[in-house]
This record gives structure tokens, C-alpha cells and sequence, in this order.
């Protein structure tokens, strides 16, 4: 058997927080927590659209400090990230168990399976007749982007589990000695992560509601951004206790109270609906007492609120529990930090003894590496006989080559004669060259015949029925500057900036209407005319190039529409 390894790197990648940790296996077999930090990522989902970007960015800064390179590592990816089913099957024999797993996911994963990368676990649900099966699901491009954050980080990944997976497999490993049924509410950014747990059972589901969801209603009340109203969360926040409870002298502190025990009872009546499914359909008992996880949860009163809600024992969960913390840590910190480590103590258990829970979403080039890895020994040992092959052979290509070299000789006047064919051929093959750089040209302007006409039938599309009339098109090349808007009216300015490139100026009338503003007829046009993929309609057409009469009493008026051919064709030059 393979030896343990002595290190074992841990990262958890949330919406909001990213957290690396490095544990050592004990003598005995146990984990001991050797270094632990976490990074906060923006939180405003204005920003989603770079979180990839700012979590490399931040895992670099991590593992640079760390000291890290080329380490391998096990992470876990959102559940918001991930399909999840749970599955009932009828017990049946291993070898069928494969083709039947293979069928409910092609049924239940909500893409095609041959765009996701997907694992299942079996269950033991303590009924002999059936088995419960937990099948996950995550596209193939996003597990490749993240995948590429991780490793661009300098990161080597052995494993890819799911977050609630690992909580679970955190949970089983420090509170064994807990029975009946225990319900884990992990509080994300974005998701709320429910795990209950039972001595032959486990079910998970993700609500879509966190923290952010807090922070966008105070944002929204306060009317300022997103990362003030975060801030103001993390230092006013706190649960309302409600009731005869006095609130805070602060009136902003009290708004802000109030506001996250609104959204804190909107996620309380999910997780009693959801209480509820697992004890019709999945035939659960009801949970003895709650855990507490997660980033959100340390907003004051957190607990209490849950207690008063569920009139259940809560506390906060505690995956150290049966973990050794280094000495080299401060205590205090960790221990303030604990409730948002139980992922990583999950991934962190992964690779020290066999887990109840063993998922693996490895991407298609890691498995192929790792599949690489396994076979290295059998190549090089097939290298090393290779290579006494060769020394064995090379006495006779010796021999072999002076016998070639007088056979070379012979042929020598055949080959001058060949050269002379290969020179023939090579004059054929630059003269059919030349007569094909003949007619591209022509070629090209058969292709480009139908281009204007794929342009005017795209306008003609987007072109509303009533109100606005096309008179003119105007192809202009090689630049234009647009005219001045409402040169003649009060307040006109001229357009700075030049639109560069071949332009088709689109001119017409359109009709005055009852609308509150009659001119937004064109505005609808051109945003229409924006999602072409031929052309690039100019914005503000409104100020920059819609021009009114002068005679108010006109029945219509003119615009003028700048289109920026996005792939043109070679326009005609003029001639003087």
C-alpha cells in the first residue's frame, strides 16, 4: 500500500470568500490543521462577470505567500455550480448498477451528457429492497474555466468534490457519535446549502437566497452601492430579536436589524417547506437539532433567531472537532473561523482514509494526466528495453549502413534523373499558382454579389410595420463624421469622436405619434438594428444623428442612422 501523504491541500471556492488550508496526517492517522487563510472576493454580482478573474488573482497572492508550487490539490466547486438528484433504485447486482446509474442520469441531468462531467455515489439507505443513489452534475466549460483559475494559480488538482459533499463528509468524521437526524444549514453569498444528515441517510438541496440577498435589500432601502451596503452589514448588522426586544437607538442600526430578520424569516419559511419535502418524499424524520455554517451565519443573534424559529438545538458547527490544530496558529482566530472550515477539513479527509461520501468531478484533461501519471512507470521501464533493443541492433545497422552506402552509389544516376521530373513538376505547380491568384478576384466578387443584399433583407427585418419609413441608403467609405445633432435646435452639440471604418448611413422619415415621447419609435428601431450581426448601430442616435424640422406642424421627421459594416465587403473607389 501506498504511503500517506504527509501534506494535503485544501481549497474552497466561494461566491464571496476563498479559503486554502494545509493539513499533515498525524502519527495516528488523524488530520492536524498546519496553516489556514482566506481571501474576500468582490461581493456585488455587478461583478460576476470577472469572478474568475479575481479568484486567480487571489489564489495567486496565496500561493505565492504560501511557498506553494506545483502542489496538488483537492477543491470543491458551489452547489449553485452543480446539478444534484438523489435517486431511489431497486438493489440489483454491481455489475448492472453502472448501466442503470448511467440511464437515470441521462434522464434527470437537465443537459446532455455529453456536455457535463458527472460521478454518483451509493447510499446505504438501511433498506435491503432499494438504494439510494446521489448523482451530480456540472457543465464541462464551466469546470474547465475553474479548473483553469485553479491551475493557473501554480496548483495541481487531485480532486473535485461538491461544497455540501464535503460539509457531509466533515460532519460524519467529527460527530459520529451523534444520532438521529441532524439538519446542517450552510449560509453562503448566494446560496443557502441544507444537508440532512441521518445514521443510513443523507439529503441535500440549495436554496437561492444568502447573504447577498441581505445586502441588496439594504442597498436598495439605503439606495447606495452594493459594497457600501456590505460594509454597513458587517458593521451594524445584526438579527432583529424582535418582539419586546428594544431596539437599537441608532434608527439606521434598527432599519438595517429589521431588514435582515425580513429576508433571514423569508429563508426560514424555505427551510421549513424544505423540512417538509424531506419528510414526504424522501421519508426523513424530522431534524433534533440544527448546525450553523457558513460566512453569513456570524451576524449577531444568528443562532438565536433559528432557536426561537425551530425550538431546536442550534449551535455552530465545528469541524475541528477531531482535528489537531497546529501551534504555529492562533487559536482564537481559528476558532472564530471554524464554522466556515468544514469544507475544507471534507477535502482535507479525502485523502487520508475512505469517506462516506467519495464524489469526483475531475475535468477530462486532469483524468487524462493522472490516467498519464499511473502508466509513467510502465513507460519507462518499456523505455529502458527499448533502449537495450537498440544497443543490441546497433552492430547491425553498422554493418547494415556500409551495405547501403554502395547501394547508394548505384542509384546515384536514377536520382539525377528523378530531380529532373521533381523541376517539371515544380514549374506546373507555381503555373496553376498563378492562374488561381488569376481568378480569386473573380471568385471573391461572386461571393460578395449577394452582400448588400443579406444587409438590406437583415434592416428590413428589424424594420417596425408602422411609423418609420426607410427613404435612402448611403454607403460611405473609408470614414465619416456624423453630422451635428439638432444642429439648428437650442443646446445641439457636434459629435467629437469619428466613426472609423465603411458606414452604411441609413436615412428616412418617421412618423410623429401619440407616444409620450414620439421619437423613441426610433430608438426601438436602432436597438433593434444593434442586435444585427452584420453591422454596429452608432448609439444616442436620439442626440447625435436624428434630426427634427424646423416646422413644428411637419407631420414626420428625418433621422439619419450610422451602420458600421462589421465584416464588409471592398467598397468601389470613385473616380475623378
Amino acid at each position: 500500500m501506498a504511503a500517506k501523504p504527509t501534506r494535503i491541500l485544501s481549497l474552497s471556492l466561494g461566491n464571496q470568500t476563498v479559503g486554502l488550508a494545509e493539513f499533515k496526517t498525524g502519527q495516528n492517522g488523524g488530520l492536524v490543521l498546519a496553516s489556514h487563510q482566506t481571501r474576500e472576493l468582490l461581493a456585488d454580482p455587478a461583478a460576476d462577470s470577472t469572478r474568475l478573474a479575481q479568484t486567480k488573482l487571489v489564489l495567486d497572492e496565496m500561493v505565492q505567500g504560501a511557498g506553494l508550487k506545483k502542489a496538488k490539490v483537492n477543491y470543491a466547486v458551489s452547489a449553485q455550480s452543480v446539478f444534484t438528484r438523489f435517486v431511489k433504485l431497486p438493489s440489483v447486482g454491481e455489475e448492472q448498477v453502472d448501466q442503470i446509474v448511467t440511464f437515470e442520469a441521462q434522464q434527470n441531468v437537465p443537459y446532455p451528457i455529453d456536455e457535463v462531467v458527472w460521478d454518483y455515489q451509493l447510499v446505504d439507505s438501511g433498506d435491503p429492497a432499494q438504494v439510494e443513489v446521489v448523482i451530480v452534475a456540472v457543465k464541462s466549460d464551466l469546470l474547465d474555466d475553474i479548473n483553469t483559475a485553479v491551475e493557473d494559480a501554480n496548483l495541481l488538482t487531485t480532486l473535485v468534490d461538491v461544497a455540501p459533499m464535503a460539509l457531509y463528509n466533515a460532519y460524519r468524521y467529527n460527530y459520529a457519535d451523534v444520532d438521529g437526524c441532524s439538519l446542517i444549514i450552510d449560509i453562503g453569498a448566494r446560496t443557502t446549502n441544507l444537508i440532512f444528515i441521518e445514521p443510513n441517510k443523507v439529503f441535500s438541496r440549495s436554496i437561492p437566497n444568502g447573504g447577498a440577498a441581505i445586502t441588496q435589500a439594504i442597498a436598495r432601502d439605503f439606495n447606495e452601492p452594493f459594497g457600501a451596503s456590505e460594509e454597513r452589514k458587517k458593521r451594524d448588522g445584526f438579527v432583529s430579536l424582535g418582539g419586546a426586544y428594544a431596539e437599537p437607538e441608532d434608527p439606521e442600526v434598527a432599519r438595517v436589524s429589521k431588514m435582515i430578520r425580513n429576508s433571514m424569516t423569508r429563508l426560514h419559511a424555505e427551510i421549513a417547506r424544505s423540512i417538509g419535502f424531506y419528510r414526504s418524499q424522501q421519508s426523513g424524520t424530522p431534524p433534533q437539532r440544527i448546525f450553523l455554517a457558513g460566512g453569513s451565519v456570524t451576524l449577531p443573534y444568528m443562532r438565536e433567531f433559528f432557536h426561537e424559529k425551530f425550538q431546536l438545538p442550534v449551535e455552530f458547527f465545528n469541524p475541528l472537532r477531531n482535528v489537531t490544530v497546529g501551534s504555529s496558529l492562533n487559536l482564537d482566530e481559528i476558532g472564530r473561523n471554524a464554522h466556515r472550515m468544514g469544507e475544507l477539513v471534507g477535502l482535507a479527509l479525502r485523502g487520508t482514509s475512505n469517506c462516506p461520501m467519495e464524489l469526483n468531478l475531475r475535468p477530462v484533461r486532469v483524468v487524462k494526466r493522472h490516467q498519464l501519471a499511473e502508466r509513467r512507470p510502465y513507460i519507462l521501464l518499456a523505455g529502458v528495453c527499448t533502449l537495450l533493443a537498440l544497443t543490441a541492433w546497433g552492430l547491425y545497422y553498422t554493418r547494415a549502413a556500409a551495405v547501403t552506402n554502395q547501394v547508394s552509389d548505384g542509384l546515384e544516376p536514377k536520382v539525377t534523373t528523378l530531380k529532373g521530373f521533381e523541376s517539371r513538376m515544380t514549374a506546373a505547380r507555381n503555373e496553376i499558382k498563378a492562374q488561381q491568384d488569376t481568378a480569386a478576384p473573380l471568385l471573391t466578387a461572386v461571393e460578395d454579389r449577394g452582400y448588400w443584399v443579406k444587409v438590406i433583407e437583415d434592416i428590413n427585418t428589424r424594420l417596425p410595420k408602422d411609423l418609420v419609413w426607410v427613404t435612402s441608403f448611403e454607403v460611405k467609405n473609408p470614414a465619416v463624421k456624423p453630422e451635428a445633432a439638432d444642429a439648428g435646435q437650442p443646446g445641439g452639440k457636434e459629435k467629437k469622436n469619428a466613426i472609423t471604418g465603411p458606414v452604411l448611413m441609413l436615412k428616412g422619415l418617421w412618423l410623429f405619434n401619440d407616444r409620450p415621447e414620439p421619437a423613441t419609435v426610433v430608438d426601438d428601431f436602432v436597438k433593434k438594428l444593434k442586435d444585427s450581426p452584420l453591422y454596429e448601430a452608432v448609439d444616442e442616435p436620439k442626440q447625435g444623428y436624428l434630426r427634427a424640422s424646423e416646422n413644428p406642424s411637419e407631420w414626420a421627421y428625418e433621422f439619419a442612422i450610422p451602420l458600421i459594416l462589421k465584416n464588409p465587403i471592398s467598397l468601389p473607389t470613385s473616380r475623378k
